[in-house]
């Protein structure tokens, strides 16, 4: 029997804000453990939440990003379960009436194809604490930093069906928030961590198969081996005429395997209902425009706009739109040095190279966009050629200098002189006949020859495109003769 997989996602944005969503208290990652509670994080008696309206901008912003209808009433509910983490007893979330629903996301697979995946909800959370369970002293202890940090839990629906579509899946959601700045989608730190539904049913039914979670994802390897391994798992259960067990599963990296934690709750074990403490959340249109003006252009926009207005490549644009970082990088570049291709070149060769290379992150190169852009005006000015351009960025990225000041004091302008270019040539094809003539004959393959004869002659500094044209209606002459 073959099996069709559904796969369905449900992703944890960890948001960059200063404090927690319901209180003052930092939400900075690391510090000591339980350095950053405070009352209400500790949930001692008489303490009341307020809710962060960063952490609602941040949710609407999501929500416009991804096509969703953003909710004009909305209201907070209390999800309760028992865990050391969790002082409260209960975890303040979403249910039914979250801020944002039924929305979009386009992915492209490495075929080409593109694919629309469908989002149920987005809904706004806190995170709960750290259980750190110590097996030398067989005691655990609970760290309560995190408790109380925002959290967007994007819902999709079950539209995925492999593992590289939830990988790639994850990678948009991640490009998103990032383009927002609404999170640094660090997935080492657990700003964003994802749980995965899988579930099989035969080719042709429409019925879904019994599924199961695996929780608490944080790489994009890790998410296409835990599907991998679960949907091999589930294969053989179902083809050996075992029954797939709904539950809630761990991925071990280690061993690349899946295994079970606990049986899968539903909503009413959770016992859902209004947070009384809280407020309906009631967004105004005029709010949802404000919003809306002051998100930055997203990635699909940015590459559609340098395709079109900046001529480059499908896949010049998707490789700079990587990182909001690099297509800002990009575009100063592109706008100090004005050829735009040119500019591309530079930022995805020699740039990444030397970050490569050095190990370093964009917003710590040492060459500032500008000066790159500066560089770039001297090659598509003619000023130095490209081949110097390399000299010259490697002398930027140790000491810091301008281009120009570089070109100035090292003497590295190229020779544009026409008339002076092509005296050189005619003395060049003079003192060469043996190969002249060879040419003349039909062995054009010697014409790299003599550009480098001239080249040697200018001490590597003629102009090449000038070289080139001068060389070629030099050598036309003599063919005509």
């Amino acid at each position: 029997m073959e099996f069709e997989v559904v796969i369905g996602l449900e992703t944890h944005v960890q948001l960059a804000t200063s404090s927690k969503i319901f209180c003052g208290a930092s939400a900075a990652y690391g510090g000591y453990p339980n350095e950053h509670v405070d009352p209400l994080t500790l949930a001692l008696p008489g303490t009341l939440p307020v809710a962060n309206k960063k952490v609602i901008e941040a949710a609407i912003m999501m929500g416009l990003a991804t096509n969703c209808q953003i909710r004009r009433y909305s209201r907070f509910a209390r999800k309760h379960y028992y865990y050391p983490d969790l002082p409260k007893g209960y975890q303040i979330s979403q249910y039914d009436e979250p801020i944002c629903e039924a929305g979009s996301v386009e992915i492209k697979l490495q075929s080409g194809a593109k694919r629309v995946i469908g989002l149920k909800r987005i809904h706004m959370e806190e995170d709960a604490g750290k259980n750190i369970h110590d097996v030398r002293t067989e005691s655990s202890l609970v760290d309560l930093n995190r408790a109380g940090v925002p959290l967007l839990e994007v819902v999709t629906e079950p539209d995925l069906r492999s593992p590289a579509e939830a990988a790639e899946y994850l990678r948009v959601i991640r490009q998103i928030v990032r383009f927002l700045g609404i999170s640094d989608g660090n997935m080492e730190e657990g700003s964003l961590r994802c749980d995965a539904n899988i579930s099989l049913r035969p080719l042709g039914q429409s019925a879904y198969g019994t599924r199961a979670e695996i929780k608490n994802i944080n790489s994009f390897k890790f998410v296409e081996r835990a599907i991998e391994y679960e949907i091999a798992r589930q294969q053989s259960v179902l083809r050996g005429g075992g029954v797939v067990i709904q539950e809630t599963r761990l991925f071990d990296s280690a061993s690349g395997t899946t295994r079970s934690m606990r049986g899968k709750e539903e909503s009413a074990d959770y016992r859902y209902f209004p947070d009384p403490d809280l407020p309906p959340v009631v967004v105004e249109e005029s709010w949802i425009e404000q919003i809306r003006s002051s998100m930055p252009p997203l990635p699909a926009a940015l590459r559609r706009r340098l395709i079109d207005e900046y001529g480059l490549s499908e896949y010049d644009a998707e490789v700079l739109t990587a990182e909001r970082s690099t297509v800002d990088y990009y575009l100063a570049v592109a706008n100090a040095g004005k050829n735009r291709k040119l500019a591309a070149n530079w930022v995805t060769t020699e740039l990444f190279g030397l970050l490569k290379r050095d190990g370093l992150d964009i917003e710590n190169a040492p060459v500032s966009a500008e000066r790159l852009g500066e560089l770039v005006g001297l090659i598509d000015e003619g000023v130095i050629s490209g081949k110097i351009g390399k000299t010259v960025f490697e002398d930027m990225w140790s000491t810091g200098r301008s281009a120009a000041a570089i070109v100035e004091e090292k003497g590295l302008r190229q020779n544009s002189d026409e008339g002076e270019i092509a005296r050189l040539i005619e003395g060049v094809l003079d003192s060469n006949p043996t190969q002249l003539g060879q040419y003349l004959s039909g062995n054009e393959r010697l014409f790299p020859y003599f550009v480098g004869q001239v080249m040697k002659a200018t001490k590597g500094m003629a102009n090449p495109q000038i070289l080139t044209k001068l060389l070629q209606d030099a050598l036309k002459r003599r063919t005509g003769e």
